[in-house]
């Protein structure tokens, strides 16, 4: 995988590349591991959550591999640029980071069981990188879809927050802003479930070992 440019702020819309009106690619259709569609109108019964954890193709095999997961989506999200390319994003002037976006059955999993796995599978309190990829394409992020997610996750950030003081990490850099402010970009192609098709791919996801006392159970409504 391409480091990053190794930027240690994040642009401002004036110095943001300015992107373009529309991608320049085409999706597949379908999800190569769980066969559903990749790109929505999702059935009504499913829900969107958004997460950036540093390198989406290890990120998007840890949701994908999540009973109740419908499907997977790696894209580009909380930056400026229109329709970013990959390497836009890495050069750190669109202000995206790395997301995961995930269609979910919550019938079958909740948000804060998601958050549980969001929050084990990095180590968020690293800032502008993950392990050794470095940039600011690799923050850590959620972004919301309702208040009760947001008001979710932000309880699962303190929650985490007091373990991982306890066990000597620093204060967890994770932004928690809503999605509808920080709309999200599919990722091109050969970058959607890319350890699917590249098994022996290079995967930089690693959690801190430290468990999160949330997602234990179905969080209500």
């Amino acid at each position: 995988m391409i480091f990053g440019s190794h930027r240690k702020r994040l642009p401002s819309l004036e110095e943001a590349l300015r992107g373009r009106p529309d991608p320049t690619f085409t999706l597949p259709d379908r999800h190569t591991v769980l066969g559903t569609p990749l790109l929505g109108p999702y059935p009504d019964h499913l829900q969107i959550a958004d997460f950036g954890l540093g390198c989406f193709w290890g990120a998007e095999r840890k949701f994908w591999q999540r009973d109740g997961v419908w499907t997977t989506l790696a894209g580009y999200q909380g930056g400026y640029t229109l329709n970013p390319t990959y390497e836009e994003v890495c050069s750190g002037l669109t202000g995206h980071t790395e997301a995961v976006r995930v269609v979910y059955d919550p019938a079958h999993v909740s948000y804060g069981q998601l958050l549980k796995l969001f929050w084990e599978s990095h180590d968020p309190t690293q800032g502008f990188r993950q392990g050794n990829d470095v940039g600011t394409q690799y923050r850590s992020a959620i972004y919301t879809h309702s208040p009760a997610q947001h008001k979710e996750a932000e309880a699962s950030r303190e929650a985490y927050q007091r373990m991982l003081t306890g066990n000597g990490y620093s204060d967890i850099t994770t932004e928690i802003v809503p999605a509808e402010s920080r709309p999200f970009y599919p990722a091109e192609p050969y970058h959607q479930q890319y350890l699917d098709k590249n098994p022996a791919g290079y995967c930089g996801i690693g959690g801190t070992g430290v468990s999160c006392p949330v997602g234990i159970a179905p969080a209500d409504g």
